[in-house]
């Protein structure tokens, strides 16, 4: 029997690996460059297909197994990458007193159900032309920072 992994959590591990090429980096630097206009680049699009809009929609079919399925593994994906990028940029940088905690997710005991539940909550409380327009992985850590940050 072969297993096939859902796009939205190959997008999702390929946006978080991503994004901790880019801690790693600014991990190593030794002093940034002064960004001037000319070198400023503007945000990339959102990926209309991840978007906050559509892991909002996504998560909401609680009657679709499926959906569901792809809702958890997008969910879970996104937030062991932060967790694994946090602690990546923990070990390599020495960051100041207290940011490490700051930046940490305290989620000992919560169901990934839950999690995704208060997402839904969240994006619920948004206009849905805000949330097409906001990568999936930000509005999520949003959520789950604005609930369970370790403060």
């Amino acid at each position: 029997m072969m297993h096939t992994i859902p796009r939205v959590v190959l997008r999702a591990v390929g946006v978080l690996a991503a994004a901790s090429l880019v801690w790693a980096g600014a991990a190593n630097a030794q002093t940034a460059a002064p960004q001037t206009a000319a070198t400023a680049q503007p945000a990339p699009p959102v990926d209309p297909t991840f978007s906050a809009w559509s892991l909002a929609q996504l998560c909401q079919q609680q009657g679709d197994n499926v959906a569901q399925g792809q809702c958890v593994g997008a969910v879970r994906g996104i937030i062991h990458g932060y967790q694994y990028g946090v602690l990546f940029l923990g070990q390599r940088a020495a960051p100041p007193a207290g940011e490490m905690q700051r930046v940490s997710l305290c989620l000992r005991d919560v169901p990934v159900a839950t999690i995704v539940q208060e997402f839904v909550t969240d994006a619920g409380q948004v206009s849905p032309d805000a949330l097409k327009a906001t990568p999936a992985e930000v509005a999520l850590l949003g959520s789950v920072h604005s609930r369970h940050a370790c403060t």
